[in-house]
């Protein structure tokens, strides 16, 4: 067998299950008409994504909580437009929300690692694992939809982002040049800073008032960081406007970094994260396959997997 280069590969679970959920045709179901779209889907991007980027390690990253409390008491405003009629869940179309725990049940017949923590969303789990990839000398390639993920881009720590903005298929791999050429930000914490200050609508992140993404870039293209942004509020070079502006959501620019970076420690288990090299519990998975009519896109998966050459040692993260 021949050893392939140590690679941990991250899924941001969610942005790939909503994605499949909206891009496979809801008449996928199964024999009994439930749907499977986002099952089906999800699965078939696993295996595409195993084919392409051979990695010998992948975790599917899940939001233990979705909205954590620590941002929230933040920046009240955090995903609130999200908020379900309970005014506690995520709003989630039920033909999704049933698929979910479909999703938990094949990953784990087919023994792929998936992570949470409590009180912590996907992207915590995703910034913590990366981390403890990068300490071990193992390089990180990441799996989303979620500009977010972007201020986790390290070219000298091999962290990349893998954007889904053209599919699984085709992805924009995303390293320090493209932020350059995109955001006009040198790094990941670049990006972290420069969301804080342009804000998010999707995230229910106002950003300041009147400071654009341009604007944001030439202010810290200007002075290095948010941190040298607001120590040269005094500056006399600073736009009149603008310092005025920035002056202005000082109260907001206190809390907001702790909001949008994403955390890097949290208490995520340790795990074997070793791609299978076949189903931990085929006959669970063959159950699964037969009960939700999924068997073409499990068998893809299961003879990928099989089919693999092996990888390095096995580990954990």
């Amino acid at each position: 067998m021949t050893d392939r280069p140590d690679k941990l590969l991250l899924l941001d679970t969610a942005s790939l299950y909503f994605r499949a959920f909206y891009g496979v045709p809801a008449t996928i179901r199964s024999p009994d008409g439930h749907p499977v779209n986002a099952v089906r889907g999800l699965l078939e991007m696993i295996t595409r994504l195993v084919v392409d980027r051979a990695p010998t390690h992948l975790v599917a990253c899940w939001d233990d909580d979705w909205r954590p409390a620590f941002r929230v008491e933040a920046v009240p405003s955090y995903k609130a437009h999200r908020v379900g009629p309970d005014g506690v869940a995520e709003e989630v179309p039920p033909e999704l929300a049933a698929q979910v725990p479909v999703i938990a049940q094949v990953l784990a017949a087919v023994g792929i690692a998936r992570l949470g923590a409590p009180g912590f969303e996907a992207d915590d789990v995703i910034g913590t694992l990366a981390t403890r990839s990068v300490a071990a000398g193992r390089p990180v390639d990441i799996v989303t939809g979620d500009r977010d993920l972007f201020q986790l881009v390290d070219d000298e720590a091999h962290v990349r982002v893998l954007y889904t903005v053209k599919g699984i298929r085709d992805l924009l791999v995303v390293d320090q040049a493209v932020l350059a050429e995109r955001y006009g930000v040198a790094d990941g914490a670049g990006y972290a800073d420069l969301a804080v200050l342009r804000g998010d609508p999707s995230d229910g992140l106002p950003g300041v008032p009147g400071v654009g993404q341009k604007t944001a870039a030439d202010l810290l293209a200007t002075y290095g960081s948010l941190a040298g942004v607001l120590a040269g509020l005094d500056d006399p070079g600073l736009r009149p406007a603008v310092r005025a502006r920035l002056d202005a959501a000082r109260d907001y620019l206190d809390v907001a970094p702790a909001v949008v970076r994403v955390v890097r420690d949290a208490p995520v288990a340790q795990s074997d994260t070793t791609v299978p090299s076949a189903p931990v519990d085929p006959v669970a998975l063959d159950e699964l396959a037969v009960r939700w009519g999924l068997g073409s896109a499990v068998g893809r998966l299961t003879e990928v997997l099989v089919g693999r050459v092996a990888g390095g040692p096995s580990g954990s993260v």
